[in-house]
């Protein structure tokens, strides 16, 4: 079996997902995992999916016929070997008034410490109090052993004083127990 990520962008309408589905199961295909998003009236999907070898062809013109309405698709084969370093996952949450360089400069300082950045949510709302823009991000972190965790917080909640934003960070498989025991 294959494994493949697609992705595609493209103006958003009824029935993509149906189209993407129908291509993926007349080749034998089984979708693993997703992440899709409208976006300002677009369609963007991200989806791991596996295949026969056989039908990597077939699967890859099949999904071609949606870029002839308009999307850019492509395929990437994955490397099922990859397996990262020793890590620890956390969770960082963000929100404050909305201003151009947050995810810029929280991207830097994780960066400088190999720190990778796994899942990323952004969204920009009304404040409930005012009419200000406010910016929420929550990421998942992918943290390498030898990275000092106090020492990521103390640097991430420093940043997040310069900027003005409020930010958290949590040991993600705690904060997934917490989410689970609630529901």
């Amino acid at each position: 079996m294959a494994l493949l990520v697609l992705t595609l962008v493209g103006p958003d309408r009824p029935g993509l997902v149906s189209s993407l589905s129908k291509a993926l199961a007349g080749c034998g295909g089984s979708w693993l995992d997703s992440e899709m998003a409208r976006l300002a009236g677009q369609f963007a999907g991200i989806l791991l999916v596996s295949v026969p070898d056989a039908q990597v062809e077939a699967l890859t013109t099949e999904l071609g016929k949606l870029e002839e309405g308009h999307f850019r698709l492509t395929v990437q084969r994955a490397d099922p070997e990859a397996t990262p370093q020793a890590h620890t996952m956390f969770q960082l949450d963000l929100i404050g008034h909305d201003r151009p360089g947050i995810i810029r400069d929280i991207a830097r300082v994780l960066a400088e410490r190999r720190v990778n950045i796994e899942e990323l949510t952004t969204k920009v709302t009304s404040g409930a109090f005012s009419a200000e823009q406010m910016f929420q991000a929550v990421a998942l972190l992918r943290v390498p052993d030898g990275v000092e965790a106090a020492e990521l917080r103390e640097i991430l909640e420093r940043l997040g004083d310069e900027m003005m934003v409020n930010i958290a960070v949590t040991d993600a498989t705690a904060a997934k127990d917490a989410t689970a025991a609630t529901a």
